[in-house]
């Protein structure tokens, strides 16, 4: 914790000083251009995967980066994205996972989570996309099963989004845009989902997948 509070000191010191314009914009309300919904992992950091400022990003984390279909129930994740698309008039939705997703290692191990009940119980929204990889690559070893799935989840996650009301009503009316993310810790590299080839490609490293993601 020390370093921790060594970092607010730092903050307050230097940091916030020299974006003291910024803030105070802040201060009075928020413009989000993207929500972004990740995974909670420590190693995954918004911001500084796509060099944004305070007031950029509307972030919604949680283990695996899942989006429950909608229902009448009220939980965390439905009443944030309800805000950020019906209220802040967001445009661009960004779902995106990691490499050596642990969450998903879990969904393939379902039995070694009995000591975390919640956590299994969670991982059951991610059923359908382990089923499509098995599907898909039934010859797969672990470690590319792996892979496939955290691909396969977040485009199952982008169906979930789309039973969201607002969500639903905004991709009808063509105000908002759906991309799906998988970030790779090890690299940096972001690869973007391009529906056109069915495929995730590298995000920056050329036109295509700049333009892919929308669904």
């Amino acid at each position: 914790m020390h370093k921790i509070f060594d970092g607010i000191e730092t903050f307050q010191r230097d940091v916030f000083p020299q974006r003291k314009e910024l803030f105070a914009k802040l201060a009075n309300g928020q413009e989000p251009e993207v929500l972004f919904i990740t995974c909670a992992d420590s190693r995954v950091d918004p911001n500084l995967i796509t060099q944004t400022d305070p007031g950029e990003l509307f972030i919604c984390r949680n283990a695996g980066n899942i989006v429950p279909p909608h229902t009448g129930a009220t939980g965390g994740m439905t009443a944030s994205i309800e805000y950020a698309v019906g209220a802040l008039n967001i445009p661009h939705i960004i779902i995106c996972g990691h490499s050596n997703c642990g969450a998903m290692g879990g969904a393939m191990a379902p039995e070694k989570l009995d000591r975390f009940p919640h956590v299994r119980n969670w991982l059951t929204f991610s059923q359908a996309a382990l089923q499509a990889v098995d599907e898909k690559y039934p010859d797969a070893d672990d470690h590319e099963r792996l892979h496939r799935l955290i691909e396969q989840n977040v485009l199952m996650q982008m169906q979930h989004i789309k039973t969201h009301p607002h969500v639903a009503a905004r991709l009808a009316s063509k105000k908002v845009q759906l991309h799906g993310w998988v970030y790779d810790i090890e690299t940096g590299e972001v690869r973007a989902y391009d529906e056109e080839r069915d495929a995730f490609a590298p995000l920056g490293s050329a036109e295509p997948a700049r333009k892919s993601a929308v669904i």
